[in-house]
């Protein structure tokens, strides 16, 4: 199935839905616990996309492939490479990643983003797997330059904008059967299969468990394979995973 969080021209307050072969049903209660979908009448076409979730916590994982850690330079690690990223970096799909005055060189990830459905504290791997609700895609947008001289990332990947997210949650598939394909202006610049991770979702949840708490609703980042491409003002970045979907997003420089 396919949830969204999502505007109408009618509301502006978001609600989630479902889709069915390009029509939306609302989604009342809890999607997260217990609630009850709607007839899907809505055409998707005439709603605005949000991101799918709006998490109190963003997680990620960073060197999860072994190529992207060797083409940075970087050790490939033992164990995962965990910070966090600040929920006001988060944009819609198909709203504009915006490139601030003092960047110079900004880059994309893309990656596959795992939904927590439950609560998760100090859980093994198996009952980590069992907590996702679904997924969705992101893009790590960095500032490389920023990166290198800001160990907390602060700057270099969570400024405003940095974190499209969407454009929905996909359930039911099996995420180390995936292939992701980022698109810059069109031409493909990635292609890799999400089961070359190094750490599995499982694996990277249960880590994260045994000292912070995860809630419905909060995401995990899972990295990015090859090298990133450079994006400027004008530019569209699309990354799609099969069995999800595209997130679409274009690049402007701020005013």
């Amino acid at each position: 199935m396919r949830i969204i969080r999502y505007e109408t021209q009618d509301s502006k307050k978001p609600k989630y839905g479902w889709i069915l072969n390009d029509k939306v049903g609302e989604i009342g209660g809890n999607v997260f616990g217990r609630y009850r979908r709607k007839e899907a009448e809505t055409p998707l076409a005439d709603v605005k996309l949000l991101a799918p979730s709006m998490p109190g916590k963003i997680i990620c994982v960073g060197r999860n492939y072994v190529e992207h850690a060797k083409e940075l330079g970087n050790e490939v690690p033992k164990v995962p490479l965990i910070f966090m990223k600040p929920p006001s970096s988060i944009i819609n799909p198909n709203d504009t990643i915006i490139l601030p005055p003092q960047s110079t060189q900004v880059e994309h990830e893309g990656e596959l983003v795992a939904v927590i459905g439950k609560r998760c504290r100090n859980v093994s791997p198996a009952e980590a797997s069992a907590s996702i609700f679904g997924w969705t895609i992101g893009n790590d947008i960095t500032e490389r330059d920023w990166q290198k001289n800001d160990p907390t990332n602060l700057r270099g990947k969570n400024a405003d904008t940095f974190k499209p997210m969407g454009p929905w949650i996909a359930t039911g598939i099996e995420p180390r059967d995936m292939t992701t394909v980022v698109r810059l202006n069109g031409a493909t610049v990635h292609s890799f299969p999400t089961g070359n991770m190094l750490f599995s979702a499982g694996e990277v949840i249960s880590d994260i468990s045994r000292t912070n708490t995860l809630s419905p609703g909060d995401v995990v980042w899972l990295g990015t394979d090859e090298l990133p491409q450079s994006l400027k003002a004008g530019d569209t970045i699309e990354v799609e995973i099969s069995g999800i979907g595209v997130l679409r997003n274009r690049v402007v420089a701020e005013a």
